[in-house]
């Protein structure tokens, strides 16, 4: 089984803008056709409350016509437009699809962050993980965040294996992005924020890429906007990740980075899996 998980950054703009930018977001979304994953995760979708408009449905079909779509919105009291999540699954795929609320803090529950595919001995869900904020005036409800968090991967956990996938906003060590002593109290890579990931995988997770390719340095998921040269210099982070219950860690076969080119922000991330 092949699985894919992107933070797109707005996909009504990856599938509607002209600008320079959304043609780059094209450009990946014709890479991800090329990949026929059985299953695509996307974060940070950026849609309405009510969803994508039939023009996103129409678009989306013409680049995945064997694909079924599964979507949340960030819906009141939270903001419009802001965060949510899709998954695109194959039509020979029949899950069950839930979209959990986990107790979490303040808005985050309604903001489209987590869904999940239950299929018949796994399951497979996305989560788009708040960010801390500017000032890291979010840091403490982030915290309650990953707690809560945690424990819903445990409770899955308990009732069939787990591969989880997303954008959760944290590097966890120091080889997980580029300059890390300069970013020591930079959101995604707070102690607090490395230490709640830390947890959650002491619960029964894998982090895959790490399985498979150990130490490796210099290896990126995210690199800043901001910056017009922080891709090209690889000023990098890795906070996008495959996670997978421990007990079938050793069924990967393969954990990477899908290539986007020029584009910053995030990258895609591939799993394969002998399930």
């Amino acid at each position: 089984m092949k699985l894919i998980s992107w933070n797109i950054d707005s996909l009504n703009a990856a599938l509607t803008s002209d600008s320079a930018r959304a043609l780059l977001s094209r450009a990946v979304i014709g890479q991800l056709v090329t990949e026929n994953a059985d299953i695509i995760a996307i974060q940070e979708t950026k849609l309405p409350a009510t969803g994508p408009t039939k023009k996103h449905l129409d678009l989306l079909s013409d680049f995945f016509p064997d694909y079924k779509q599964s979507w949340r919105s960030s819906v009141a009291p939270a903001r419009k437009g802001y965060a949510g999540t899709m998954f695109l699954y194959k039509k020979n795929l029949s899950p069950s699809i839930s979209f959990p609320e986990i107790g979490a803090p303040a808005t985050m529950d309604v903001e489209g962050r987590i869904i999940t595919l239950e299929f018949e001995n796994f399951f497979v869900t996305q989560v788009y993980t708040p960010n801390a904020g500017d000032g890291l005036k979010r840091l403490s409800d982030r915290q309650v965040w990953d707690d809560k968090y945690a424990t819903y991967l445990a409770e899955l956990d308990l009732k069939k294996p787990v591969l989880a996938t997303g954008d959760y906003n944290v590097a966890h060590k120091e080889i997980d992005l580029a300059n890390p002593t300069s970013n020591r109290r930079s959101p995604g890579f707070t102690d607090e924020e490395r230490e709640g990931f830390s947890k959650l995988l002491s619960k029964g997770f894998t982090d895959t890429f790490r399985y498979i390719h150990g130490d490796v340095t210099d290896r990126y998921t995210w690199w800043a906007q901001r910056s017009k040269t922080s891709k090209r210099n690889n000023t990098g982070w890795r906070i996008d990740y495959w996670l997978t219950s421990d007990r079938i860690a050793d069924k990967v076969t393969k954990s990477d980075m899908i290539d986007s080119g020029s584009r910053q922000d995030h990258t895609p991330i591939v799993m394969e899996i002998d399930l």
